[in-house]
Order: C-alpha cells, then structure tokens, then sequence
C-alpha cells in the first residue's frame, strides 16, 4: 500500500486538519469532527446537513458554504459517523428554522442519522430527512436495504441548498430534495479497486482486463463483471440501466454528471462525456446543465459514475443559484 498519510490511524484526523488550514470559510471542529460555515447559523434560515464515511472526497466537507450544506458529519475511510457528531452539527448549524438532513441510504448512515433526529428533536430542534437512493446498479445488499445513495446526493445538497439559502421552510426544503432524488438515477462503472487505509489491500480484485459494473462507491459488488470495453460502450450500458429505470423522453432536460471515482484522469471523464453528450443527442434529451469531475469518490479507484436529474424549471432555476463552497462555486 502506498497512501500519502502519515498513519492508517490518523488519516481523518490529519485531512480535517488540512481541510481546516486550507479553508477559512469553514470552521473545523477537531474534537467534535464536525465541519461547518466559519460564519456560523444563518439565522431564521432551515440548514442543510449531511455526512458519511470519508474517502468520498469533497463530499460532504467539499460541499460547505452558502448555498450548499451548513453542516458535515465525516465519519472514518467508509464507516458512517456517529449520533453524537450528527447532533454536534445540528446543534452548531440551526438558525431557528430546523435541520435537513441529507441521508445516503446506507444502513449505519441512516440508522445513526434516526438517532440523531430523536436526540436533536429532544433538543428541540426540528429535523427531516431526504433519503438518497439513485443506484439503479442494484437492489438490496449487504450495505444497504434498497438502493444505494451515490450521485443524486450532490445535486439534492445543491438545489435544497440554494432554497434554504432562499429563505424557504423546512417542509418546502425537504420536499425540493425528495423529488431531485426521485427525479435522479446513477450507475458507476470501477476499472479499478481502492485499498483502505486501515486494511492495507485492495477491497476486490479485479484482472487487467476486467471491469465491475455498477460498482457501488465502496467498493460493492455490481450487476456483473465483464471484459473491458471502450469508453463509449461503458457509457451506452450505464445509461442503458438509467433510462430502463426511468425513461426521458425527446425534449426533456435534465442535469448530468459524469463523476470520476478517485483515480481517473479527467480527460478520460471527458471522453467519457463526449459519449454521453452523443448518447442523449440521438434520443432529444436535453442536457441543461453538466458537471464534469470529481464529486463522490472512493478514494483512488478508477472508474466513473453518471447521474442524470430529469429537472423541471424550479430545480434549474435553484441549480444555478449562487453556491460558494470548496468544491462547488458559481455565481458567488
């Protein structure tokens, strides 16, 4: 294994130190291992939180700032945080208005995130939930019951983000970021395993000629494994699975990411777009708006995930509200 870390034991530690002296818009707390807006609760407004395990860079921390989250909960290289950091955040981001917490559905996230409401409602802060399951990959697994939460996060952080930001209720804040997830579908694609820092080895492996596909982002096992293909083929049979799932039809819009997994080079995510720019170009879709990079990781895997959001005119009018955050900034 060869990781630039100066311990297995510490690797959390040392990024929030690093994500801390790299970026005073946030404020890290190192005890609590929370990261939140340096300007503290906006006041009257609902705020935007959520959190996992990290090796998923720059989500969640990436993704603090006005108009995006006000509060991230990093648990270690892929185990989800705990209650008390949830609660930490809640406590340190409410402004009056109520928490939203943005829950990838993985089994130990939404278990602690459940605990963590219970315990800031005893608080008497007001919390709800938008559950993110766009994998399309697969139903059910050892990880999680249903599907899994992959991609959609980003786009729910950034449009209920912008509407918080707005000035909106909790109800209307927890409604906007159901329906992006339930307008939105992902598939990822691993040419790659990752190593953990703390099992020292490959997660699964994979030949030279191999591929997973519909990889989940630690490492999950997909619908198949298959020889390798080249790039346009990978996409046609990632958006193959989106548009079974949901259908979109000539002259929708939509939002489309195509996300590297940690390790793909961002001209290969370019060619990669290319394709997919074809692929809904044959069929009329609409692509709206796009994001092209690295968004939801799983540390150095190589590989690559597409999101598609079939938008309506309110989801772009609040994608393209301003946003200023580390990973994330337009407008601002």
């Amino acid at each position: 294994m060869k990781k630039l870390i100066n311990s297995p034991d510490t690797v959390l530690d040392d990024a929030l130190a690093g994500v801390a002296a790299a970026h005073p818009t946030l404020k890290v707390d190192l005890e609590a291992r929370i990261i939140t807006r340096a300007g503290g609760p906006s006041v009257g407004k609902v705020a935007l939180i959520s959190g996992g395990g990290s090796g998923h860079e720059p989500l969640h921390g990436g993704f603090v700032g006005p108009g995006m989250l006000h509060a991230a909960c990093p648990g270690e290289v892929f185990t989800s945080p705990v209650p008390d950091q949830m609660l930490a955040a809640a406590q340190a981001a409410d402004g009056g208005a109520g928490v939203v917490f943005v829950v990838k559905n993985y089994t130990g996230d939404v278990l602690n995130f459940e605990m963590a409401a219970e315990l800031a409602g005893d608080d008497g802060i007001e919390v709800a939930t938008v559950l993110v399951d766009d994998d399309v990959a697969v139903k059910d697994s050892t990880w999680t019951a249903g599907r899994r939460g992959t991609g959609a996060t980003v786009f729910v952080e950034k449009i209920a983000g912008a509407l918080a930001e707005q000035g909106a209720d909790l109800a209307s804040v927890a409604e906007i970021g159901r329906r992006v997830n339930a307008a939105s579908r992902s598939f990822a694609v691993a040419l790659s395993p990752c190593t953990t820092p703390a099992a020292g080895k490959p997660g699964f492996e994979l030949a030279e000629d191999e591929m997973e596909v519909g990889v989940g982002i630690h490492g999950e096992p997909g619908r198949s494994r298959e020889k390798l293909e080249p790039a346009a083929a990978i996409v046609a049979r990632s958006l193959d699975a989106i548009f079974a799932d949901q259908p979109l039809a000539a002259g929708e819009e939509t939002i489309v990411m195509v996300n590297g997994l940690g390790g793909t080079p961002l001209i290969e995510l370019y060619v990669a777009y290319a394709d997919v720019a074809k692929y809904f170009a044959e069929r009329g879709v609409r692509i709206a708006r796009n994001l092209v990079g690295n968004y939801i990781t799983s540390l150095e895997m190589a590989g690559a995930s597409f999101t598609v959001c079939k938008a309506d005119e309110q989801m772009l009018a609040l994608w393209d509200a301003p946003v200023n955050t580390p990973a994330l900034r337009w407008g601002a």
